[in-house]
């Protein structure tokens, strides 16, 4: 137990582990695949820098099957980044270790006419890391992680934070899953592929780290604007070359209790550009309690 936020390991029937308590970067580019592909490549390697080559171990193919990610996987993984129209990539660490670490890109051709409306789709990528990982380097290492990461994307927004990692569309998940959600309310239900076709220029936030880009940030009237805006204790607003700006919301992730009362101020924040789901579906979650999860901080 950390007193920043708790251990949740949810388990399935037969045992094995199926969500627990991690963290999750992710970034939302509203450019066509080909045009951040590169980005996405660098951001892959410094992940795999940080956590080592072997923390992945596995890709799902075409066919939803987990493959070995040895050299051949890597070397299909690697063209497929590079392919003209994108796609999706997905890897893993082994299935039976409760999945601490895993790296997923959804790419989108939205130059091309496509049977999905792209007026608000985004590429995305997002990626994992246990909280063992925080434990180890400090919080301070893993911003720096992120920052790193975030360096050649071009991202419209982005964020980092603590989050449920693992199987969230299991049948029968969410009953064990809400009361987790409503208490800590610092802790996020990730959903980076559905995003990617509904969050457009907004953010999804509030989470410990929140990067914004343009022209969301121009938006809210560059970073100068936003220290005005933004008076917790803790809270800071760093400038990013290419007038990007990250929001840290103190030292480390919280999660909050809210059986002790701890509600996390410091979250309520630029509230008029927060994304809210318009089809009230997420993972894990009744359709009745999404807009109430989206609003935990504000109500």
């Amino acid at each position: 137990m950390s007193e920043h936020y708790p251990r949740i390991r949810l388990m399935a029937k037969n045992g094995s582990l199926v969500v627990r308590e991690g963290l999750s970067l992710t970034f939302f580019m509203r450019h066509t695949h080909m045009e951040v592909a590169q980005a996405v490549e660098r951001a892959l390697e410094a992940y795999l820098s940080a956590i080592g080559q072997g923390a992945l171990g596995w890709y799902i193919d075409p066919d939803g099957e987990y493959q070995k990610l040895d050299e051949t996987g890597w070397a299909i993984t690697r063209r497929k980044l590079r392919e003209a129209r994108g796609g999706v990539i997905r890897l893993y660490d082994a299935p039976e270790s409760g999945e601490p670490y895993r790296f997923e890109y959804y790419g989108k051709d939205l130059l091309t006419p496509s049977v999905h409306d792209t007026q608000n789709a985004t590429c995305v990528m997002s990626c994992w890391l246990p909280t063992e990982f925080l434990e180890k380097h400090g919080p301070d290492h893993v911003r720096e992680l992120a920052l790193e990461m975030a360096q050649p994307l071009p991202y419209c927004s982005g964020y980092a934070g603590l989050s449920f990692n693992g199987e969230l569309d299991l049948a029968g998940i969410e009953q064990k899953i809400a009361p987790h959600c409503f208490r800590h309310p610092g802790i996020d239900v990730p959903c980076p592929e559905s995003l990617g076709w509904k969050l457009g220029t907004r953010f999804r936030g509030p989470a410990w780290l929140t990067f914004l880009g343009q022209p969301l940030l121009g938006e809210l009237g560059g970073a100068t604007a936003l220290r005005s805006r933004l008076h917790s204790p803790g809270t800071t607003v760093q400038e990013i070359e290419g007038d990007r700006a990250l929001i840290t919301l103190g030292s480390w992730p919280e999660a909050g209790d809210t059986t002790r009362g701890d509600n996390l101020p410091a979250y309520r924040v630029l509230e008029s550009w927060l994304f809210h789901e318009p089809s009230r579906l997420m993972p894990c979650l009744r359709e009745e309690d999404v807009q109430h999860w989206e609003r935990r901080f504000l109500d």
